[in-house]
């Protein structure tokens, strides 16, 4: 693409405004690592603390609001989460992974994760993952692939023979809630420190859904706040109070430095939101999944866990291996304006956020399944858009 130099600005613009034009207004948008803000928390990203720097050895004058707004960020936090403390100063979900594994586990130590291979995040594995950084070894669940689960004895014979460092539950390919209840007390006899990576759950988790990692035997729980959880891009970590100290005491400065106020106070006006509305939310997030798995299998398309009920969680996910025919059916969606990632992972957290119920499921399962089994996407293309064009108010904000 080329572009003149003296219409710079204007193509910036035409970009953008062709991007929101499509993605915003004409897509079904089911990457179940996406969400959609209200007005309010848009706003917010675009005040005047975006402009500004604080520290907290008070380098900085003029930043009184900023303090006052971070405490009671933290405090809604808490609140939600049910836990001792929180910190919403890290950038990213990644970066709260990077404070988590940088501050809880000592260089030669090891981490037990789920492995990519089984869905796992690949940036807390030794593929060019953080902890190969930090000279931290990556050790991996047993995992049971026809449950989507890990193998929870399989788990603790493993806990108690090699005494990880950190044991952390969570991964990327999320359907069912961890066994975090059932290996607590090996974790604690091996030593390790328990933590979860909520990343995709924070949202169904705030609503009172999926599970309760803190209550659970977790010491921490972290992640993306822009997943399921309907706030700006960024990361959070609550806790208890046994490791405040180790954690949020030792991020400043030299894992996290200026924050991004802006982000802090959308991401605020999130957790409120969460804090009000989420009971309502989650539980329609998990029942709308429930609804798309069901109308895809029955209409022959291949999704995973059918024997298990499908997903307790936001996603459904598409049981093909063979990656040329993932490439043609993602491609084929988009055409029909039907986003999807490359896992299949397909999510419900943006299409509940703008009203859907369980009836438009079955729309968009059946929209999908006419692409599968080979239906021009552009004849579907219209469709899609008619159908997310019916939807244009945000709900549980």
């Amino acid at each position: 693409m080329e572009f003149s130099s003296t219409s710079y600005a204007s193509q910036i613009r035409k970009i953008v405004d062709k991007h929101q034009k499509w993605r915003a207004e004409e897509c079904l948008n089911l990457i179940p690592s996406e969400n959609v803000t209200s007005h309010t928390v848009r706003q917010l990203l675009s005040g005047d603390m975006g402009h500004r720097y604080r520290a907290d050895d008070r380098f900085y004058k003029g930043t009184k609001f900023m303090d006052e707004l971070e405490s009671f960020g933290e405090k809604i936090a808490c609140e939600v989460f049910g836990a001792d403390w929180a910190t919403l100063r890290p950038l990213s979900g990644h970066m709260a992974d990077m404070i988590m594994v940088s501050t809880l586990a000592k260089p030669g130590g090891s981490i037990l994760t789920v492995s990519p291979a089984d869905g796992g995040y690949p940036g807390l594995s030794d593929q060019a993952g953080y902890p190969t950084f930090v000279n931290v070894r990556n050790l991996y669940f047993p995992f049971d692939s026809e449950r989507m689960n890990i193998d929870a004895e399989k788990a603790r014979g493993l806990i108690e023979d090699e005494k990880p460092s950190l044991v952390v539950f969570g991964q990327s390919f999320f359907l069912f809630p961890h066994p975090v209840k059932e290996l607590a007390e090996a974790c604690n006899t091996a030593g390790s420190r328990v933590v979860y990576d909520g990343s995709h759950v924070l949202g169904l988790i705030a609503g009172g859904e999926f599970q309760r990692p803190l209550q659970e035997g977790a010491e921490l729980l972290l992640g993306s706040t822009h997943k399921s959880l309907f706030g700006p891009q960024g990361g959070i970590i609550v806790g208890k109070k046994e490791v405040e100290a180790e954690v949020k005491g030792r991020q400043f400065p030299g894992l996290v430095d200026n924050a991004h106020w802006n982000r802090i106070a959308a991401l605020t006006y999130a957790l409120d939101e969460a804090r009000r509305n989420g009971g309502k939310y989650a539980p329609r997030v998990i029942e709308n999944a429930k609804a798309l798995a069901k109308s895809l299998h029955e209409r022959g398309v291949p999704v995973k866990c059918a024997d298990y009920g499908f997903t307790a969680s936001h996603q459904v996910y598409l049981n093909m291996k063979d990656e040329k025919e993932i490439d043609r059916l993602t491609q084929r969606l988009e055409d029909a304006n039907i986003i999807v990632d490359r896992g299949i992972r397909i999510g419900t957290c943006e299409a509940t956020r703008r009203g859907m119920k369980p009836k438009d499921m079955d729309r968009v399962g059946e929209l999908i399944s006419q692409v599968y089994k080979g239906t021009d996407p552009a004849r579907i293309r219209p469709q899609a858009t008619r159908l997310r064009r019916g939807f244009s108010s945000i709900l549980y904000a």
